[in-house]
């Protein structure tokens, strides 16, 4: 008896890491998509003849598709389930990566980013949501960690895939690469069970108890989490009934959306898709150098994440933040500043190089993940599928803004005075994050949300008293 106990943990582990493995790879498809672009930019433009307005809409054309996406996550999920939404995102990743790839002409390749956004936007809701209701208790932070470094992961492996295919300048191969991880999730999925909260939201108890004895150490244990999931549905999401008629829950929606559009106007997504056209400017005339540069910004990225992780719940979210906000500012204002000057010297560029590194461990250490922790604890549980939705899709518009303008910015202000702006963007940042953000180091959602609904300054509602 006992050994078949032993045996029946080993396999419930194994099980839940096998669930967590296949939604992390959501996050890992996230970031191919998102990094991917910019290696293959280059040759793209080279090869349609397009003007800048052109590729910038290529570029954008995908967070345009993710805003869709997202919108329509949170009816699907909840309609769907969340492993049907996984697979419909899994299909529309395999669709847009294969349509990408075989793209007759720069129209065309915009509806394909279009379809690549409509998965990453459904990826960007489903993938964390799936993640939380599956992971235990005791790892779900870890398991939703692991999904924000898997990003940053893809990104990273996109630019060495970028790398690789440059020396031949295949951009096609660059795109439609991406269709073998895709088809791996899609195949993944079939095998995932569903939501066990889910299920029980729909009245599917005893389905709910199975899931949740297959992914649990002990039959008590996955009874106890099945009470508390039938507790927490007994409250209702009310989210736009709740936005129009109450007013602290309308401060915690626009606060979340406030985040998402200072993350987003730090400029980290400009270097994430133009990071070629960057080390260009930069003195790096040599494609190589470019491509191998792009690499070490996915490197780089990849590696400051691990600082956020640490972090976050020793220094809290208000001080991170401000730090970050304050590296950031001070590297794109070194970086305009050297571009102003001209960078004539092989000592200037790998200076203004690490400007540009010193930028993105800022982001990777604050504002990167950090936004998405704030904007999952400010939302009141009545509304919090509402205020997550409103967010994310913000996210994904403030995104399209921005990689939608970059090169039109270069063309009419100026290599130095673009860096300028948005070092003065994250100078304001700063001054948000004292006036606005709270801090919510070791407070309970449930306290957080009581100081928000009794009305308490946005600053002051993650305080003790």
């Amino acid at each position: 008896m006992p050994g078949n106990t032993h045996k029946s943990r080993t396999s419930n582990k194994m099980m839940t890491l096998f669930v967590c493995f296949l939604a992390a790879l959501a996050g890992l498809l996230f970031g191919l998509d998102i990094g991917v672009i910019a290696g293959a930019l280059p040759f793209i433009a080279k090869d349609f003849n397009v003007t800048s307005h052109q590729q910038e809409w290529i570029v954008s054309s995908m967070m345009f598709g993710a805003a869709i996406g997202a919108i329509g996550s949170g009816w699907m999920s909840s309609r769907l389930g969340r492993k049907k939404s996984l697979m419909a995102g899994a299909i529309l990743f395999v669709i847009g990566s294969l349509w990408s790839a075989m793209a007759p002409n720069p129209e065309m390749l915009i509806a394909a980013r279009v379809v690549l956004g409509l998965a990453v936007g459904v990826a960007s809701y489903t993938a964390p949501l799936y993640l939380s209701e599956i992971a235990p208790e005791k790892i779900r932070g870890s398991m939703i960690s692991l999904y924000q470094l898997m990003i940053t992961i893809g990104i990273l492996g996109a630019y060495l895939s970028d790398t690789a295919f440059s020396y031949t300048g295949n951009w096609r191969w660059m795109l439609g690469i991406i269709t073998i991880p895709a088809i791996l999730l899609l195949v993944g999925v079939c095998f995932l069970p569903n939501s066990p909260r889910w299920l029980a939201a729909k009245g599917h108890f005893r389905d709910a108890q199975r899931v949740l004895d297959r992914l649990r150490d002990t039959s008590e244990q996955a009874k106890r989490e099945l009470d508390e999931i039938r507790e927490s549905l007994k409250i209702k999401q009310t989210g736009w009934s709740l936005f129009r008629e109450n007013s602290n829950f309308r401060r915690a929606v626009y606060l979340g959306v406030l985040l998402q559009v200072m993350q987003q106007f730090t400029g980290m997504n400009v270097i994430m898709y133009y990071a070629p056209k960057i080390f260009e400017i930069a003195g790096f005339s040599n494609t190589t150098e470019q491509m191998w540069g792009t690499v070490i910004v996915g490197l780089i990225n990849v590696l400051a994440t691990f600082i956020a992780i640490g972090l976050v719940d020793r220094w809290g979210r208000k001080p991170t933040l401000t730090l970050g906000f304050l590296v950031m500012a001070v590297g794109m204002g070194i970086l305009g500043t050297m571009l102003h000057i001209g960078i004539e010297s092989p000592g200037a560029q790998y200076f203004a190089v690490a400007m540009l590194l010193m930028f993105i461990i800022g982001f990777a250490m604050s504002a990167g993940p950090l936004i998405w922790v704030l904007c999952s604890e400010i939302q009141p549980l009545k509304g919090r599928d509402f205020g997550i939705t409103v967010s994310t899709t913000t996210n994904w518009i403030a995104n399209m803004i921005v990689g939608a303008t970059f090169l039109t910015m270069l063309n009419t202000l100026g290599n130095a005075n673009t860096f300028w702006v948005y070092s003065g963007l994250n100078i304001l940042f700063i001054i948000l994050t004292v006036m606005l953000i709270p801090e919510t180091k070791n407070i309970s959602l449930e306290h957080i949300e009581r100081n928000l609904m009794s009305g308490k300054k946005l600053r002051d509602i993650g305080s003790q008293e």
